[in-house]
């Protein structure tokens, strides 16, 4: 399952890759990161709450303002 996390305060590529190092730490989670659209697409092989998502990445200093289920091609 993929989910689109909207991320707010990335400024660039350092941010970027912080919060993919974030994100990576998660059991069960792989992401791309995209800066340009401030958001990081979560692909989860196992149940994490989006909860726990969050935290992860408010915790490196940056706010989550959605988390969505992606769905279809485009999402």
């Amino acid at each position: 399952m993929k989910k689109i996390v909207e991320i707010k305060g990335m400024t660039c590529e350092h941010c970027q890759a912080r919060v993919d190092k974030v994100l990576k730490e998660i059991d069960g989670i792989s992401a791309k990161v995209d800066l340009k659209k401030n958001r990081a697409i979560v692909t989860y092989s196992k149940d994490v709450s989006d909860q726990v998502i969050k935290d992860v990445i408010e915790e490196a200093g940056y706010e989550v303002t959605s988390i969505k289920e992606k769905k279809g091609l485009f999402g």
